[in-house]
């Protein structure tokens, strides 16, 4: 009997996620990364999915979407995650081998203000943060970098609800060093990041998301977000 989808409203974005099985890789060579961003722009295709940014990294990966629809984002996750399975299992020759992913995919709503500003940051520092390049732009498979060289291929960004923060390239590299906390907005990224790390899931209600929940924090702590100003041509 198949799963139910989750009831996702639409109109809402979303930090989505998951992890290889046993930890294991689930992108063993640059191949595989490329293979899933082909199955990612597929799928925003069939689905008309709207995504913010993303990275991909060995044995996980980050995705923050926008659906236009209620429901649309576990149709959409469904045939992405099911469709790479299936292509990847073909290519190695692997099927009946066990499981990718260690389950479902989590995935945690967003306010459409400073609070998508942290997340979509925290997601596109990934690689930084893992030691894996020197600069976050440097990382091949993630938003930052489609967004740097904007054409669209092989995976197409969709227009932020909010406009990315002066020097936006630069924040994204900075480190999470006290005297530039107010100004990165790092309280709010610390916050995010400790929930996706214990897997703090979506319980369905917008106001009960793990991300609404540091709005009330950064009111206690004055916390100053990013400037909502575009970032110069």
């Amino acid at each position: 009997m198949p799963r139910r989808l989750r009831q996702a409203p639409g109109g809402i974005a979303y930090h989505v996620l998951n992890r290889a099985n046993g930890r294991a890789a689930i992108f063993r060579r640059p191949e595989d990364f490329d293979a899933f961003e082909r199955v990612l722009a597929l799928a925003m295709e069939r689905h008309r999915m709207r995504l913010l940014t993303y990275c991909l990294m060995s044995n996980h990966w980050h995705l923050v979407l926008f659906p236009r629809e209620d429901g649309d984002l576990s149709r959409f996750m469904q045939w992405l995650t099911v469709t790479h399975v299936r292509r990847r299992h073909a290519h190695r020759r692997t099927d009946g081998h066990g499981h990718l992913y260690q389950g479902r995919f989590k995935s945690f709503p967003i306010q459409a203000d400073a609070h998508l500003l942290t997340v979509c940051r925290y997601v596109e520092r990934n690689p930084l943060r893992a030691g894996m390049v020197k600069r976050a732009e440097a990382w091949r498979w993630s938003g930052l970098r489609r967004w740097l060289e904007n054409d669209g291929e092989p995976v197409k960004l969709a227009q932020w609800p909010v406009d990315r923060a002066r020097g936006w390239l630069a924040c994204v590299n900075r480190p999470q060093s006290a005297p530039r906390k107010r100004r990165c907005g790092d309280a709010l990224y610390e916050v995010s990041r400790m929930a996706v790390r214990h897997g703090r899931q979506n319980s369905g209600s917008v106001g009960a998301g793990v991300i609404a929940a540091p709005a009330r924090k950064a009111e206690k702590i004055n916390l100053t977000p990013f400037s909502f100003r575009r970032t110069p041509s």
